[in-house]
């Protein structure tokens, strides 16, 4: 007997063909029987007539490390069709934390990963307590570069002696065991904005012909951001290992339209000599991160206590002042696209509330301060914890990546205790809706290959991204003309809508839109 017979669907099975009709039937957690007409009995039958059926979606761009162990977690994704989601990015991995400097690491990563009471020593630690706890739908983990030099070295510039490469190689290669499915690198980010390309490369070393995933946070994203790239295809050509570009742009007006086609074509001509190189984008204008990033990268050294005190120093405000006011050596997004588009949010102070999702500009304003001033009181008051959304990116861009072979889609969510980005509720409702209903930049097949089957074969999640027997019951059914996002930029907390459907590993999360509170997930490893 079938668990669930779908009936009277369209399939998009997730290879990029077009939809056909046919019914689906799953047992214990798998895909058994695709085809037009099915026979056997089933305890549910479900008619899906006038829906489409695909497997479910994959956002391999997420930093809900912590998150997923909070109370309500996987509503927000579950509504826009997510079954499997992968963490863990931009050099940020919650674990494994251990040694002289895991406090100072924990405090740093918070903002993007999120804190818990305990911390995880090693990622199988951290897979065990998601399987422990019993999760809404499948997680992945990458390990964290920056995370990795930050429990080895700290946050101190210069070079690492032999000893910390050493140690980094031997944390690397355990979370490789522990089941990582890849590695991911935070290059705008301290520590590892400290590396040299040759140090980068020698600190990457365990990974050289491994097939693992590197994936990563360029150097830059504005004015030096092609030559940031041609920093990555160094990097893969050295490894001969595959490498994803995550969250490709070109920030600031004078980068638009110029530095996407341009890197989209020397992405092009790598893979055309034979590396393994893609990338993905959000599809918003708009990113999100930690406000200290605006901030030349050298003032991180040392960490958030030492950020926090330079910020208290006149005579160190000066000096970051003339950095920003005239340098484009590091992402000078202050320079780029001005500080009224720059908002704050995750403000903690009650009494900073008032300012919470306005602009840089929009605060100095209101306390009459130079916007440098009020951008350097704001960190130094809250402890350098504060986030940002930071309007960045052009959609022209945008749609030329995402019509581009071989890229994917993202969210690159994050959880604050403030304003969220939009992108946490909608990503991909908002790329059916916008990108593929309204605009026509992508076909609903080729969108549906982008969020499933493709990131499934790039990162090895045996048995998800597509319709076929022997593959996970990992389904969305759904009419496509009803996905919609609902979240604005000023309330961006609603979820989405459209999804009828979905199902986890066979279970059904969501059932005529409603959810059912069954946790369907599990901790997922790499596959060889």
């Amino acid at each position: 007997m079938f668990d669930y017979l779908i009936k009277n669907v369209q399939i998009l099975d997730g290879s990029g063909r077009e939809a056909f009709p046919g019914n689906v039937a799953t047992i214990g957690g798998k895909i058994v029987a695709v085809g037009p007409a099915l026979t056997g009995e089933s305890a549910h039958t479900i008619d899906g007539r006038g829906r489409t059926l695909t497997p479910g979606f994959i956002d391999i761009h997420r930093h809900a490390d912590a998150a997923l162990f909070r109370p309500g977690f996987g509503r927000a994704e579950l509504a826009q069709g997510l079954t499997t989601v992968i963490n863990g990015n931009c050099g940020l991995s919650i674990a494994p934390v251990s040694g002289p400097h895991r406090e100072a690491v924990l405090d740093y990563l918070a903002p993007i990963t999120g804190r818990l009471e305990r911390d995880f020593a090693s990622l199988a630690d951290y897979r065990a307590e998601v399987d422990r706890t019993g999760v809404p739908l499948n997680t992945g983990m990458l390990v964290g570069m920056g995370t990795l030099r930050a429990c080895a070295a700290g946050f101190r510039e210069g070079e690492l002696t032999d000893g910390e490469y050493q140690q980094i190689h031997s944390m690397l290669e355990r979370a490789i065991s522990d089941g990582a499915l890849g590695v991911s690198l935070g290059l705008g980010y301290a520590p590892e904005c400290f590396y040299t390309t040759p140090q980068l490369i020698r600190a990457l070393a365990p990974l050289r012909r491994s097939g693992r995933v590197i994936t990563v946070h360029m150097r830059q994203e504005g004015d030096g951001v092609v030559k940031a790239l041609a920093e990555m295809l160094e990097v893969a050509r050295a490894l001969e290992t595959p490498v994803e570009i995550s969250h490709l742009k070109a920030i600031g007006r004078r980068n638009w339209r110029r530095a996407a086609p341009e890197m989209l074509d020397m992405r092009a001509r790598a893979r055309g000599e034979g590396l393994d190189v893609m990338c993905d984008v959000y599809p918003y204008p708009a990113g999100s991160t930690q406000l200290i990033h605006i901030l030349p990268p050298e003032v991180q050294a040392g960490g958030l206590e030492a950020l926090t005190a330079a910020l208290e120093s006149q005579e160190e405000r000066n000096r970051m002042r003339r950095r920003m006011e005239r340098d484009s050596d590091f992402e000078n997004i202050v320079l780029l696209v001005g500080f009224e588009n720059i908002r704050a949010a995750s403000l903690r102070l009650p009494e900073h509330a008032i300012f919470e999702g306005k602009s840089i500009a929009e605060i100095a304003e209101k306390q009459g301060k130079d916007p440098y001033d009020a951008l350097f009181d704001l960190l130094a008051a809250e402890r350098c914890t504060v986030s940002m959304i930071d309007f960045i990116a052009d959609e022209a861009d945008i749609e030329a990546i995402l019509r581009a072979p071989f890229s994917g889609v993202i969210s690159d969510a994050t959880y604050p205790d403030g304003l969220a980005h939009p992108r946490v509720y909608g990503a991909f409702p908002r790329l059916l809706e916008r990108y593929v209903r309204e605009r026509g930049v992508l076909t609903l097949p080729e969108a549906v290959r982008k969020l499933t089957r493709q990131p499934a074969e790039r990162f090895r999640l045996a048995g998800k991204g597509r319709i076929e027997p022997g593959a996970d019951a990992d389904l969305c059914l759904f009419d496509p003309a009803r996905v919609r996002e609902t979240g604005t930029w000023q309330h961006p907390d609603q979820l989405s809508e459209g999804m009828d459907w979905v199902f986890v590993n066979g279970v059904p999360a969501v059932a005529e839109g409603v959810f059912t509170g069954r946790p369907g997930g599990r901790s997922l490893p790499y596959v060889l």
